[in-house]
Formats: C-alpha cells, sequence, structure tokens
C-alpha cells in the first residue's frame, strides 16, 4: 500500500459544492490539511481561478500567492499555500483590490463568495465542538475551525456559537443555541437555508431534531449538528447570500422570475 498522505485529486471525485466543470482536465488542486474537512472545504487555488477569475492557470496562482506582498489574507493571516482549505464562515481579504469576502453555502449547497463591508470583516463566527477538562484540569473548547480556547467562560457550551476578533483572536460574544434566535443550516437536505428556532426534540442515544421556521413561513427539521446561530433574535450579525437563506420550489421561481419581468415592463 501507498504511505504518507494522498497529493492529488480527480476533478471528478471533487465535492459538488466546488462547481466544477467535468471538461476542464483531469486534475484540481487537493485541499491541504488544515483546519476544515476535505469534503467540507474549498481550496484557495479554487477560489482565485474559478470563483474571483484572478488567475487562468494554476500557474498564475501560485504567483499571486508566492507575492513577498502578502496579497491574500484567510482571516487576518497571510495565506501561501494554495491548496490551503478555506472553509465555512472564513473571512478572505485582499488589500490590494480593497475586497473583503465571506465564504458562504447557497440553498443548492455550493460555497459562495459573499462580498462584506471591512467592518464586518473584523470577525467571524465558529461553533463550539468540543468542551473538555485537559492536563492540569485546564478547561478548553475545541471549534469548528480547529481553535482550540483555555479557559472558556463557563456559560459557554457545545452547539454555542462564537464572535471572534480576527486581530487578537479572543471571544467577544457568544450566542447561544436556543428557540427564537435567527441559524444558518450547514448541512443535510436543508444546506444554505436560514430561519428562525422553534424547538430543539432531545433523542437520548440519536441525534437531536431543531423544528425551524424561515421568514416565508416555510417549516423544516435538521439535525443539531447542522444548526449553525448566527444572531440573537431575528437579526443576524453576518451578511447572508443573495438569496437570504429561503428555498423556492421551480414554480416559486419562475412566478419571482414573472413577477420581476413584469415590474421592469411597467417602469
Amino acid at each position: 500500500m501507498a504511505r504518507g498522505p494522498k497529493k492529488h485529486m480527480k476533478r471528478i471525485t471533487a465535492p459538488k459544492s466546488w462547481m466544477l466543470s467535468k471538461l476542464g482536465g483531469n486534475w484540481t488542486t487537493r485541499p491541504s490539511q488544515g483546519p476544515h474537512k476535505l469534503r467540507e472545504s474549498i481550496p484557495l487555488s479554487i477560489i482565485l481561478q474559478h470563483k474571483l477569475k484572478y488567475a487562468l492557470y494554476a500557474r498564475e496562482v501560485q504567483m499571486i500567492l508566492a507575492d513577498k506582498d502578502g496579497n491574500i489574507k484567510v482571516d487576518g493571516k497571510v495565506r501561501s499555500d494554495f491548496g490551503y482549505p478555506v472553509g465555512l464562515m472564513d473571512v478572505i481579504t485582499i488589500d490590494k483590490t480593497r475586497e473583503n469576502y465571506r465564504v458562504l453555502y447557497d440553498v443548492s449547497g455550493k460555497f459562495i463568495l459573499k462580498s462584506i463591508k471591512p467592518e464586518e470583516a473584523k470577525f467571524k463566527l465558529v461553533k463550539v465542538t468540543q468542551k473538555k477538562v485537559g492536563p492540569n484540569n485546564v478547561p478548553y473548547i475545541v471549534t469548528n475551525d480547529a481553535r482550540t480556547i483555555r479557559y472558556p467562560n463557563p456559560e459557554i457550551h457545545v452547539n454555542d456559537v462564537l464572535r471572534i476578533d480576527l486581530e487578537t483572536g479572543k471571544v467577544v460574544d457568544f450566542i447561544k443555541e436556543e428557540p427564537g434566535n435567527v441559524c444558518y443550516i450547514v448541512g443535510g437536505n436543508n444546506i444554505g437555508r436560514v430561519g428562525l428556532i422553534q424547538h430543539r426534540e432531545r433523542h437520548l442515544g440519536s441525534f437531536d431534531i431543531v423544528h425551524v421556521k424561515d421568514s416565508n413561513g416555510k417549516h423544516f427539521s435538521t439535525r443539531i449538528n447542522n444548526i449553525f446561530t448566527i444572531g440573537k433574535g431575528k437579526k443576524s450579525l453576518i451578511s447572508l447570500p443573495d438569496d437570504n437563506g429561503l428555498y423556492l420550489t421551480a414554480l416559486e421561481k419562475k412566478q419571482a422570475r414573472e413577477h420581476h419581468e413584469e415590474q421592469q415592463q411597467k417602469q
């Protein structure tokens, strides 16, 4: 058997969330080991080449990232690895063009880059995945982007969301996973949808189920692992995608398109 980490990925096996064409070649960039899982991240080279269109070839991506000016920052830190895995809620900063983006999912489960203002690019939201006590009885928590935070606030528990200041790396605020708060779905069939938490069903020995209601009045449910709280009450702390996290059926999309065309004709 082969030894060591795999370094190649064929385009046909790449995650569907990358939105790569099948006819663009045999190979694609395999994400490096990093803070996000392989199937839940997208490498920097794909972002620069296919999303932002700043490069035509992988060689040009390497030239952009290798520049001594530190062109590309992820969560406030310069990244020069073209396979660096960028995941949900990560903030991408390009100083030369004064652009800031937050990585999100749309309602079809595809990665999108949401353009944000400089004020919003100073923080990110992370979800607590583990809460434990380490050696010498030091309490700590682990977040979804592999951050380890020692001596956290005792009121912070698993599934809560932290607001992190990217400049200092410290926890500014935290949001409880409780009914009435707005949440973002990060996995499952309802990925990318936004709604208010209604209630939580407890299932001992299995997955807890959370019931959510979106702004169109539609109800849906998902596992608690897929819930990412993004604000206290109805107000979201982050800018939402253009679809506002609302899933529309084919008929609803057609009606919305026809309504938009009628409004344009009247003008």
